[in-house]
């Protein structure tokens, strides 16, 4: 089974009712594009021919913008600072729909700023202030938000590790949510040792879920999918697992039982960089509107298959989508 034309179409149409609030680690991410024909009489290190600089959103902010892309009504609570790079990302932000509901802090936009030679990244150099930096009262944070998680259809917790989401801020805002009847939604990752239970969505990558799950993985050994599903649903009694696999699609489970893998669109992959934000953007997004699980995925799979054949963090638009659901059919 894959989702056809027309039940995609119905589906964007409910999405362009949807309201959701994304919560999270927000970045600037900065492209240096360039060519290397030689080599530095200083150091044996390339030297680099600087041909532009891109930004565009990353993080939380890229899922968001994933979101507004796709024609839902799209608000972000994140970490931007009182520099340049929050003003860029505040800008680009605005120009993609997206409302940046600001958290207090003293800290330094996070940009990360990858140098792309020939198509390939190079090297990545990142700038951030440490973790403390961003973390927020729970409280505070539960009270600015109260109005947003009242009014959306669906939270997403967008973790990057970089500080912002506590166990404190997560519960917080998860019970506020389910006071309302809100759909909750987490991109985890492992580092950040998140303590939460009963969301109705999560979506590690393959070494997130073995590390969530506990499960050191074996040499020449298969994913254990059944042994991560169900360890992952009695540690956090979450409904849905949709474990991303890169080039293998992805897995699908349901209170902690597998229910199928299926494969991956994309036909060509140049970078993956923010692919995994595409695919929970469009999780969320197809859960919320009505799809059931295998539908949902099929409809995230497609689009991360059109975002993973650009270069660069990217998005998908409503048409990219439908033709290349088109395509597949």
């Amino acid at each position: 089974m894959s989702i056809t034309p027309s039940k995609a179409k119905a589906l964007l149409k409910k999405i362009q009712g949807l309201r959701i609030l994304v919560v999270g680690d927000v970045m600037l991410d900065h492209y240096i594009w360039g060519d290397a024909t030689r080599i530095s009489p200083e150091a044996p290190v390339p030297v680099i021919d600087i041909a532009r600089d891109t930004w565009t959103a990353g993080g939380a902010a890229n899922v968001a913008i994933n979101i507004a892309g796709l024609g839902a009504a799209c608000s972000v609570y994140g970490f931007l600072g009182d520099d340049v790079a929050g003003a860029q990302l505040r800008e680009i932000l605005g120009a993609k729909g997206v409302t940046s509901l600001s958290s207090p802090g003293d800290g330094m936009t996070i940009v990360k700023t990858r140098v792309m030679v020939q198509h390939q990244q190079l090297c990545r150099l990142d700038r951030e202030s440490p973790a403390r930096s961003y973390a927020v009262n729970p409280a505070l944070a539960g009270r600015a938000l109260a109005k947003a998680i009242a009014a959306t259809d669906a939270v997403v917790f967008s973790d990057y590790a970089k500080g912002l989401l506590t166990d404190g801020l997560v519960a917080s805002i998860t019970e506020a949510a389910r006071a309302k009847g809100k759909f909750v939604a987490l991109d985890p990752k492992p580092k950040n040792q998140l303590s939460f239970k009963g969301l109705d969505l999560m979506t590690p990558n393959k070494r997130e879920a073995l590390q969530l799950a506990g499960i050191e993985p074996a040499p020449g050994v298969p994913f254990p999918a059944a042994a991560v599903c169900e360890r992952l649903h009695e540690r956090y009694g979450t409904k849905y697992v949709v474990v991303t696999l890169g080039e293998d699609g992805m897995l699908l489970s349901s209170a902690g039982k597998v229910i199928k893998t299926i494969p991956t669109t994309a036909r060509e992959i140049y970078d993956v960089s923010g692919a995994g934000d595409t695919a929970l953007a469009c999780l969320v997004l197809a859960l919320t509107s009505g799809a059931g699980l295998e539908e949902a995925a099929h409809f995230a799979n497609a689009a991360a298959g059109v975002v993973v054949g650009k270069l660069g963090t990217a998005t998908v638009s409503p048409k990219e989508l439908l033709d290349h659901i088109s395509a597949l059919s």
